[in-house]
């Protein structure tokens, strides 16, 4: 990581909330809600993806439900790229492709529209945080399905102990914090 990123990293840190106990004891919740109301640092994150990505050729941002939507939003803008959310089951309203995904306690499925992203596209994927996996990994599947291509992962913060990252493969991953 270079200084101007391990500074970027250090002043994101500092302005994420932990909420411990939540949703359940023995958690400590990462609350990004103040750095989305912090401007220069929401924007400085936005860039930071933004720069990341710029010479990839990226013409959709998916956002991953919920908060991935709020980050995807703004780099797809400074990309120059089409959005695409990727909702839990049964919440879009046309032709979906899903992906089901292992939880540590069952299974959840995610879906897009079917017409959300053509063949050879290169797709960014965004979320707020990486941990197991499982998520970004089946959207990154429903891309393929539909004959995109993953440019990349970018993801806020990353869990390292939980080992995302090896479901992603040799996958671009990009995480601005790491815990």
């Amino acid at each position: 990581m270079s200084v101007t990123a391990e500074a970027l990293s250090v002043k994101l840190k500092s302005i994420i909330r932990d909420v411990p106990d939540f949703p359940k004891k023995g958690i400590i919740f990462k609350d990004i809600t103040p750095l989305l109301a912090d401007h220069a640092a929401f924007t400085e994150l936005v860039q930071a993806f933004a720069a990341a990505y710029k010479n990839a050729g990226v013409t959709k941002v998916l956002g991953i439900e919920a908060r991935g939507f709020l980050l995807a939003a703004p780099i797809a803008l400074a990309l120059g790229a089409g959005l695409v959310p990727v909702r839990k089951k049964g919440k879009l309203p046309y032709k979906t492709v899903a992906a089901s995904y292992a939880l540590e306690y069952g299974t959840d499925t995610l879906e897009m529209h079917a017409d959300a992203v053509k063949p050879g596209e290169k797709v960014l994927v965004v979320d707020d945080v990486l941990a197991t996996g499982g998520t970004a990994a089946a959207v990154c599947e429903l891309v393929e399905k539909l004959g995109g291509k993953v440019a990349g992962v970018a993801m806020l913060i990353e869990l390292e102990f939980l080992k995302g990252r090896a479901k992603l493969g040799d996958r671009d991953i990009v995480s601005l914090i790491k815990y």
